[in-house]
């Protein structure tokens, strides 16, 4: 089990009786990617949803509700159903993480998936993959936060942005 230490002084004290008095958080987070770059989705996937991760007397439950690949999004006929298929699955999660690989600047889908979290007035946790030189303006500019790549910083700023919206 990961305990999240380094954020424990932020929470305010009526935040901190309550996690005393509820034991599981269920946080439902969507993870935007291209299967084409598929490596960044699968690394934050492992970090978010296969490891248990508490806070206080909090335990995380992380459930994702990214696009799954048994029904990947690039199937849709349309832009219509491109969009709907997305705001779909957005519609149900509390945090959007999107990485900041250049290929998000030129992703039609990524555009989508950024304006419907604005829809629904979902926070946007911007990561910087290990390594990466340029980071993409448009996911920058449009971040509620923004991490590097790390699993600590990620849980951490999937929980910030939960705790806060």
């Amino acid at each position: 089990m990961h305990i999240l230490t380094g954020i424990d002084a932020q929470v305010t004290e009526s935040t901190s009786r309550l996690e005393k008095s509820v034991s599981l958080r269920q946080i439902h987070v969507f993870i935007s990617h291209a299967w084409s770059h598929s490596t960044h989705y699968e690394t934050l996937a492992s970090w978010i949803f296969d490891e248990p991760w508490s806070i206080g007397q909090a335990s995380l439950k992380f459930r994702n509700f990214s696009v799954p690949r048994s029904d990947p999004i690039h199937n849709a006929h349309s832009d219509r159903e491109l969009k709907k298929r997305i705001y779909n699955q957005l519609s149900r999660a509390h945090v959007v993480v999107i990485p900041t690989g250049m290929y998000a600047t030129y992703s039609k889908w990524i555009g989508k998936e950024i304006k419907g979290a604005q829809f629904y007035s979902k926070p946007i946790l911007a990561v910087k993959p290990l390594g990466q030189e340029r980071a993409s303006s448009v996911v920058g500019a449009n971040a509620s936060k923004s991490v590097g790549w790390s699993k600590r910083t990620v849980v951490e700023g999937i929980w910030t942005l939960y705790r806060d919206a």
